[in-house]
């Protein structure tokens, strides 16, 4: 399981039109999910990204988390994160999750997101989404489990 997080000051998503998730302050999450994902996997990966440190403190140094500022997530799912681009012109996706396991996925993930934390939006699984965003720096990281 991949997460492509990045720290924003506000990011939203549109489908036909219309926003179906949006945050101010906090991280937008794109979600790869890979066929030997599981729930264990993206447990942990959950607990990474509300914990990692890439809000600024009083000191301007990245000290703080999601947990710890009381941001937003924005989770996305992008199946193109699972990806191997090692070979040729052309991405494969043999790694990547079949539909049903990575929608599962997805939802138990945003189920437990929204379990931790006041805030979280989402996009809408296998959808064509136009994604918005302030980046916050930038501030950018690839998260792995």
């Amino acid at each position: 399981m991949k997460a492509l997080i990045q720290r924003v000051a506000e990011a939203s998503v549109v489908v036909d039109q219309k926003i179906v998730g949006q945050i101010g302050q906090g991280l937008l999450v794109l979600l790869g999910v890979e066929h030997k994902d599981d729930e264990a996997i993206a447990d942990k990966l959950l607990k990474k990204i509300i914990n990692y440190r890439v809000f600024s403190d009083e000191e301007g140094k990245m000290n703080n988390s999601l947990v710890n500022t009381g941001g937003g997530l924005l989770l996305v799912s992008q199946f193109t994160l699972a990806a191997d681009t090692n070979k040729g012109l052309r991405p494969s996706f043999s790694s990547a999750a079949e539909p049903q396991q990575a929608e599962g996925l997805y939802d138990y993930m945003l189920g437990q997101a929204r379990e931790c934390l006041p805030l979280v939006g989402a996009g809408v699984f296998a959808a064509d989404m136009k994604v918005q965003l302030l980046n916050d720096g930038p501030v950018t990281f690839m998260l792995e489990v």
